[in-house]
C-alpha cells in the first residue's frame, strides 16, 4: 500500500529557478527510499514540499490518502506530525540540553501553555528518554546540545523525531557533515527504525556505496527531473550510462561507488538544493 504518492510536482522558486520538473513517484509503506543526485538537483526542495516546509507550484502529494497540497491550518499541522525530519545540520537548539532538544519534537501535541510555563508532563519526559535509548544515548540527556559531536547531535536529531510517533521519516543529506564511520552509524539507526518499527524512510544521499547498502529502492533527480528508477539490485549493478545520466558525463565513479567532485554546480550561482 501505497503512504505517498507524489503526481506531477513542479516548483519554480521567486528567481526563477526551476527546483523541479514533472516528479511523480510513490513510496510504499515500510520502504527505505534514498533520492540521489548532485547539489542542486532539487533533493532537498522534494523533501521539503513533502513536508510542507516549502509550498509546490504545482502537483499533487498525497500522504494517507490526503491531498496534503490542499490543506492548511490545523489539518496541516495535524498531518505534519506524522511527517518526521531530520536535517543536514542537525537544527538543534545547541545551548539547551539534549533532552530539551528530543522533547521539543513533542510539541506539536502538548498544550501550548506548557511550553510557556516550561511543564513537562512525566509521561512525554519518559518518551523522551526512551526515545534517547532507542538512539543509545540515555546518559547523554542532562548535557548540552553544543556539548556533543556531529555524529551525536544526529543522534538526538533521530531520537527528536521519534518524538512525533511519526509514519514517515524524510532526512534531508543527514550524515553529508559526518565521515565514514559515522555516516553508517546514523544510517544503521534509521535502518533499525524502518525494519523493526515499519516506519518509512526517505533519505536523500550523496554517495552509491552508502546508497548500495541501505537504499530498498532508489530514485535519481538531475536538474529538477526523476532520470533514474531503479531497486536495491538495480542500484548494485548500476550502469556507466546510468551513473552519468544521474551524475552528468564528466562525473568519476570512485572505487568504493561514490562521486568524484561536484561536477554539475556551477561555481557562482545560487542553486535551491
Amino acid at each position: 500500500m501505497a503512504i505517498l504518492k507524489v503526481e506531477n510536482l513542479y516548483k519554480v522558486y521567486e528567481d526563477g529557478t526551476q527546483a523541479l520538473k514533472d516528479v511523480s513517484f510513490e513510496v510504499e509503506e515500510g520502504e527505505f527510499l534514498v533520492v540521489i543526485g548532485l547539489s542542486g538537483s532539487g533533493k532537498s526542495t522534494l523533501l521539503r514540499c513533502i513536508n510542507r516546509l516549502v509550498t509546490p507550484t504545482s502537483g499533487h502529494i498525497w500522504f494517507n490518502g490526503v491531498d496534503i497540497t490542499r490543506i492548511h491550518g490545523k489539518r496541516l499541522r495535524e498531518t505534519r506530525r506524522e511527517i518526521a525530519m531530520i536535517f543536514q545540520q542537525f537544527n538543534l537548539v545547541k545551548r539547551s540540553k539534549v533532552i530539551t532538544n528530543v522533547i521539543s519534537g513533542r510539541l506539536g501535541y502538548m498544550n501550548p501553555l506548557w511550553s510557556l510555563t516550561g511543564y513537562v508532563p512525566p509521561k512525554v519526559r519518559e518518551d523522551a528518554m526512551q526515545a534517547l535509548r532507542q538512539v543509545g544515548m540515555p546518559e547523554k540527556y542532562n548535557n548540552r546540545a553544543d556539548a556533543l559531536s556531529g555524529g551525536q547531535q544526529q543522534r538526538v536529531g533521530i531520537a527528536r523525531a521519534l518524538m512525533q510517533n511519526p509514519k514517515l521519516i524524510l532526512a534531508d543529506e543527514p550524515v553529508a557533515s559526518l565521515d565514514p564511520v559515522l555516516a553508517h552509524s546514523i544510517l544503521d539507526y534509521l535502518e533499525k527504525l524502518n525494519k523493526e518499527r515499519g516506519l518509512t524512510v526517505i533519505c536523500s544521499l550523496h554517495y552509491l556505496d552508502l546508497v548500495q547498502r541501505y537504499a530498498t529502492r532508489v530514485i535519481g533527480l538531475r536538474q529538477g527531473e526523476v532520470v533514474y528508477r531503479g531497486s536495491r539490485e538495480d542500484i548494485q549493478r548500476i550502469t556507466d550510462k546510468e551513473f552519468r545520466q544521474i551524475y552528468g558525463e564528466e562525473a568519476q565513479r570512485l572505487g568504493g561507488g561514490g562521486i568524484l567532485g561536484e561536477v554539475s554546480t556551477i561555481e557562482g550561482a545560487t542553486t535551491h538544493e
